[in-house]
């Protein structure tokens, strides 16, 4: 019924050999950290633990978990990497970065080996979503800190001809498509609903003037939510696959492949566990919980026991495309009160950073999300003080300007007198969201 596999013996292995695998690769893992990282050294030993402790996976359990506030932190206290990283500088390769919830990028290095087997993930990855040699790709990801940006080096490498496109105005994106046929292009489910509108709108339709047969999607919930995704393949005439990635271990960790029926994890290269967020107890399966992720081949930075914030489910039921990775049910949530704009993670304590570090401005913030033309438009309200000392353009410019350089976006800004935003007592309700209304 479907494609052949990129590595049949490897992605159909029984839930026995897989767990064998995991079983080797961690104790790898676990001794590198505990051998070469200042942290995750004095980590065990606070917690009276050690590599030669893992005797089974289920061992895992007893070793610390790590979020990002622990990799900001150590970042920040050892520049410019952080003590969590294995390797000396002169074997680092590349760099990505996400902004974090006080605005200070987490750096994500890569050895060339890391690199390496990244994008032999990303090619089979691909490779189980329909893309072939014929193929022609337009990757329509940013290019630049973000860590999706080198997933297209994983489509040349299984052989589609490829086209870099990244962030450019949607008119100039539209014209690449029609111009050389693309057939299939990766963007975030809100960007994928914009373009198929805005090529209505310059007189294209998307499922019979463009050449797209697939559509993959990342960075926000709707790839998985079936209302969403049939509206986006109704436009475009295409068929949508999500995929689920994230700066720290590497780019697309998990996707859909053609039966497109759970996220196939890349259980080969990380561990995963679903806790109880409150007792951080393992889950059975089926049951919804924080996704917590070990890298198992990543020497570079090994990340272990990381805590994602994402809540989700998953299987490990063989799929009907005979693939036998465990597959995620979508992400159905956050722990936290993250926003998701245009792709861009956005926190309320982002924007703390920037109400309270302006003189002008009285600290007090909302951000009210709206939707225009099925895009998440963020607005932040902010109060000018009573002694503002710049005009209320200049201290709109300022707060932007503010926005981009902390979590690279420029929202919508209100400038309030002050005393006008509700104050509370207890917990402040930072965020209004209106998209619902």
């Amino acid at each position: 019924m479907y494609a052949k596999y990129w590595d049949e013996k490897l992605e159909t292995m029984s839930r026995e050999q897989i767990r064998d695998m995991q079983l080797k690769l961690l104790k790898e893992t676990l001794h590198l950290a505990s051998s070469q990282s200042p942290y995750y050294r004095k980590s065990f030993d606070e917690h009276s633990i050690s590599a030669q402790d893992l005797r089974r996976l289920d061992d895992i359990s007893k070793f610390p978990f790590i979020n990002k506030v622990t990799l900001r932190q150590r970042q920040e206290e050892t520049p410019p990497f952080g003590d969590l990283v294995c390797v000396p500088e002169e074997k680092m390769v590349y760099l990505s970065a996400s902004s974090g919830s006080t605005g200070v990028p987490t750096a994500s290095p890569f050895t060339c080996g890391d690199f390496d087997d990244w994008q032999d993930y990303e090619a089979r990855l691909f490779w189980s979503s329909g893309m072939r040699p014929t193929d022609r790709y337009c990757h329509a990801l940013n290019f630049t800190l973000f860590v999706g940006g080198p997933d297209v080096i994983g489509a040349q490498k299984l052989g589609a001809l490829c086209i870099w496109a990244g962030t450019i105005p949607s008119e100039r994106l539209l014209t690449i498509f029609q111009q050389w046929g693309i057939t299939v292009t990766w963007t975030t489910p809100s960007y994928a609903w914009y373009l198929g509108e805005t090529a209505l709108s310059m007189g294209i339709d998307p499922a019979k003037d463009l050449n797209i047969k697939k559509i993959f999607v990342a960075g926000e919930p709707g790839g998985s939510i079936p209302e969403t995704r049939q509206r986006i393949e109704e436009l475009w005439g295409a068929d949508l696959y999500d995929y689920y990635g994230l700066s720290d271990i590497f780019g697309a960790c998990a996707g859909m492949c053609e039966a497109r029926d759970g996220l196939h994890w890349a259980e080969d290269h990380i561990l995963v566990e679903v806790i109880d967020p409150d007792t951080g107890e393992e889950l059975p399966e089926g049951e919804r919980g924080e996704l917590v992720l070990t890298s198992l081949k990543k020497s570079a930075r090994p990340l272990i026991r990381f805590r994602t914030g994402d809540i989700v489910s998953y299987t490990t039921e063989r799929c009907d495309c005979g693939r036998t990775h465990l597959r995620l049910h979508g992400i159905h949530g956050r722990l936290d009160d993250m926003l998701i704009i245009r792709g861009v993670n956005v926190f309320p304590s982002d924007i703390e950073v920037v109400a309270r570090k302006n003189s002008n401005l009285t600290g007090e913030f909302r951000l009210v999300v709206t939707e225009e033309k099925h895009l998440a438009v963020l607005t932040v309200e902010v109060e000018h003080s009573a002694g503002c000392k710049v005009d209320l353009k200049t201290l709109e410019d300022q707060v932007v300007s503010s926005c981009y350089n902390t979590v690279g976006i420029r929202p919508k800004v209100r400038i309030l007198p002050p005393d006008t935003l509700p104050r509370a007592t207890h917990k402040a309700k930072r965020v209004v969201d209106e998209r619902a209304k």
